[in-house]
């Protein structure tokens, strides 16, 4: 989504899709054989509620790209509705609140409370589409929902049933006591207007649909007041309440609208037939190997970490896309080659989604074809890295939506740019022009050109040195294996791209220039005593050895010989070097300097790299190998499968413990790649 106009009229699509019920069609179909949305029932465990503003240790509920997130109290902390919400709107990710809008029901002239939400918490449930909990006693049962309905807001109904034989008056209230996080309540019209002096973005609290009254006690706490509600035997009544966190780019008057037309049930309804659909484009395309409901489930998992880490456009963020993770506060922005991972992970599901995603980073595309590391919502907080790029894996990643969705306009719009990025890296990272590009920065660090690599303290960099090739671009000493296989990758990918737009001189010109590359990739970069892919110097004279993960690349790429290849999947089914408990990790075991616990690129298994490996043996028809790799990776990486537990950013190759951030995208989209049917 972009902003501006075409935010304006998604919201009034929005608006005419929920104004009425949605009629059968648009529903779950209930006898369907396979509901494929079961698969997502508390996939993930978003239990827990913050001690405080900054309390990270939970994972949170977010859909349609809001910046903002949701949790379950547990039954040792349940309070009558949903944890926070935690707002991304402002500095890298702060609570609001416990609870913003926390049910009291009590009885009588002296506020006698009726229900004790820890003792009657029986159920709650989390999906792709929503949250839902129950709370039950002998006299009352109150069943609660939360749905997002746009980018902007989420609604919870609160369904309360009187159980009992009797007519019951019910004082009804809401509570919301905020985190002193620098937004402040007021009342403005018939909502609670939450404003922050951290953020442009404004948040709206209203009751939908009652009456009431709004009290505010100070600048950090509020109460919404409803008549004495009053229940036959048997009766339910409804409340709904909604909350809006909005970026000034976009309209509150038509969020406004909308909200004030919704109807519940079809926005639920919808969202439960969206996540249906996405779903199903997974279950249904797995490779026949991996048919087992597990695998089903994995990839809801998946699925769900990338849609907790979705958020629409806002500030310099000019399309939506994807958080590496919301779970860590540094990741709150955009990376490119993360981009390109998540546009192929998407494209499976999603490739509206994914085309945006790869649309944010060459949004800020140099003249000279430079691609940003990374960017952000709101550069007062960080600003954007124009130290380096990163793996020229983009082409690919367009390349791989072509195939799903043919939108031939995305191409049109997509080759000029990815051409000139391609010709970037000859331009300014070939030290010395001789076709073969080396990592580097424009800063002249070597701390960046090993960020540029992305495996920014593997081993073959610790002795690297900063080369000048002219202002403002710097290699080096070192020509790079993977760099240089993806760049013959993406050559042919680009003149699959150029065939498609018919500009056949291209294609055939990138054809010519691969098939030089491929030969001098097997002939320089491959030792023949080791039968491993090393980087070399400069003049491809030495190796720089140490083997990991970047020497499975050329198979990937499908650049070695089948001789090699042959021999390089023989180190990767080593138990001793790559096949680990979770296989094909980022340097092999038996290497001095390797070091899981503390080395980051230095020994972790990280899923994209993982999945390269896997790939590459595919490639040269090593599909035994390959799924023993794909199961064992899996069931050897902690909390992959199974309930509860998040997908983690790496994984200890011989314990399988997840190490760093949780809920990550890379981790999850090559989930999907592994499992998927090409």
């Amino acid at each position: 989504m972009i902003m501006g106009n075409k935010s304006v009229l998604a919201t009034i699509i929005i608006m005419s899709l929920f104004c009425c019920k949605q009629n059968d069609a648009s529903k779950i179909n209930s006898s369907a054989k396979t509901n494929y949305l079961s698969f997502s029932n508390n996939i993930l465990d978003f239990k827990g509620v913050p001690k405080n503003r900054t309390d990270r240790n939970m994972l949170m509920f977010s859909d349609q790209g809001a910046w903002f997130a949701y949790g379950l109290p547990d039954s040792l902390t349940a309070s009558g509705g949903f944890s926070g919400p935690f707002l991304m709107t402002q500095e890298n990710g702060v609570w609001i609140s416990p609870n913003l809008t926390q049910l009291l029901l009590t009885i009588g002239s002296d506020d006698v409370k009726f229900i004790d939400w820890d003792s009657t918490l029986t159920q709650q449930n989390s999906y792709t589409s929503h949250l839902e909990q129950t709370y039950e006693n002998n006299m009352l049962q109150l069943e609660q929902q939360l749905v997002f309905i746009s980018g902007h807001t989420a609604l919870q109904q609160s369904t309360i049933t009187n159980k009992s034989d009797a007519v019951m008056n019910l004082n009804v209230r809401l509570k919301g006591d905020l985190f002193n996080s620098g937004i402040q309540v007021s009342k403005a019209n018939e909502q609670i207007k939450l404003a922050s002096s951290e953020s442009d973005a404004v948040g709206y609290v209203q009751l939908l649909n009652n009456q009431n009254e709004i009290f505010i006690r100070d600048s950090l706490s509020f109460e919404i007041n409803i008549p004495t509600l009053v229940l036959s035997p048997k009766e339910s009544k409804v409340l709904q309440i909604s909350q809006t966190f909005i970026f000034p780019e976009y309209s509150w008057e038509l969020e406004h609208q909308l909200i004030s037309k919704i109807d519940f049930d079809s926005v639920l309804d919808a969202r439960k037939s969206e996540k249906e659909n996405e779903l199903s484009k997974l279950v249904e395309h797995r490779k026949n190997k991996f048919t087992d409901d597990k695998y089903s489930s994995v990839l809801a998992k998946a699925h769900l970490t990338l849609q907790n880490n979705w958020r629409i456009s806002a500030g310099e963020l000019k399309h939506q896309g994807l958080f590496p993770s919301y779970q860590y506060e540094w990741f709150h922005g955009f990376w490119s080659w993360d981009s390109w991972k998540h546009g192929v992970g998407l494209s499976y599901f999603n490739p509206g989604l994914a085309k945006d995603q790869i649309l944010a980073m060459f949004d800020y595309q140099s003249e000279d074809g430079f691609v940003v590391d990374c960017i952000y919502r709101d550069t007062t907080i960080e600003p954007f890295n124009y130290r380096d790029t990163k793996p020229p894996l983009s082409a690919w990643a367009v390349a791989k939506i072509f195939e799903k969705d043919l939108d031939i306009e995305f191409i049109k719009e997509m080759y000029p740019k990815l051409k000139k990025y391609h010709a970037w890296w000859y331009n300014k990272r070939d030290h010395d022009e001789d076709g073969i590009c080396e990592f580097g920065s424009t800063d002249g660090t070597v701390l960046a050109a090993k960020w540029e690599s992305g495996m920014d303290n593997a081993i073959r960099f610790d002795d690297s040195k900063i080369l000048k090739n002219s202002e403002g671009a710097y290699s080096l000493d070192q020509e790079s294996i993977d760099l240089n296989a993806y760049l013959y990758a993406e050559k042919l990918y680009l003149a699959t791209l150029a065939d498609a737009l018919n500009k056949m001189e291209d294609a055939n010109a990138y054809r010519t220039d691969a098939k030089a590359l491929k030969k001098r990739i097997q002939d320089q970069f491959y030792d023949v005593e080791d039968g491993w892919f090393y980087d070399t110097n400069l003049e491809g004279t030495r190796f720089i050895k140490g083997a990991g993960s970047e020497g499975w690349t050329a198979l990937w790429a499908n650049a070695a010989t089948n001789k090699q290849a042959e021999a390089v999947k023989a180190k990767m089914m080593d138990t001793e070097k790559f096949f680990t408990k979770v296989p094909f990790q980022t340097m092999s075991r038996d290497h001095p300097k390797f070091d899981p616990m503390n080395g980051y690129w230095r020994g972790p298994n990280w899923l994209d790299q993982a999945y390269f490996g896997v790939k590459g043996l595919r490639n040269y028809g090593f599909d035994e190998e390959a799924d023993k790799a794909t199961i064992q990776i899996l069931e050897g990486a902690e909390g992959v499968l199974g309930k509860g537990k998040a997908i983690r950013e790496n994984y200890h190759p011989l314990t399988g413990e997840g190490r760093e951030a949780q809920n990550f995208s890379w981790s999850a989209a090559h989930i999907i790649m592994l499992l998927m049917e090409d």
